[in-house]
């Protein structure tokens, strides 16, 4: 991740515009699609996620998630929802569900009321912890939605270490 070098911000301010100087630098494909919305586009091991930031002053809050395509059939969902509630026992921060279309997404919410505002690192942070998270257990969701098999078998499966090299 680029490290970007910023002046002090003034308290309050939209953590969407040092997101879109932190997404610049680093040249990925965006939409800032208001003020307070973007939507970023980048490349994963296994697929490419999307980004999603959301501030919403009245609330000092920066709501975030990473998405990305993996459509649940309706005969799978409730194997996806075992699996979710298993992954998300495993996470320190943020947590995993459904989106709306019924794609697994990463989300965490940020709140920077008495803050100078979101930091790089903070923005860094949100981005390299969702992105691990979704590399780590995407294998587990495919296992699940496209595999046939149990939350329990899936988590097992992803969770596995190698050791050595090939």
């Amino acid at each position: 991740m680029t490290t970007l070098s910023l002046e002090t911000r003034v308290a309050g301010a939209n953590p969407i515009d040092l997101v879109e100087e932190i997404v610049q630098a680093n040249s990925w494909p965006h939409d800032r699609t208001s003020d307070d919305e973007m939507v970023i586009e980048v490349a994963g091991r296994w697929c490419a996620y999307r980004l999603h930031f959301v501030w919403e002053s009245s609330l000092n809050a920066l709501q975030y998630s990473c998405g990305f395509e993996l459509k649940v059939p309706r005969g799978r969902r409730i194997a996806m929802h075992e699996l979710l509630a298993a992954v998300n026992e495993r996470l320190w921060l943020g947590h995993f569900d459904l989106a709306d279309d019924k794609n697994p997404a990463f989300r965490q919410g940020v709140l920077l009321r008495g803050a100078q505002g979101a930091s790089v690192e903070q923005i860094e942070d949100l981005v390299d912890i969702s992105l691990a998270e979704c590399e780590r257990f995407y294998p587990a969701f495919q296992l699940v939605v496209w595999g046939g098999k149990s939350a329990h078998e899936a988590i097992a499966a992803a969770m596995i270490d190698p050791v050595g090299e090939a």
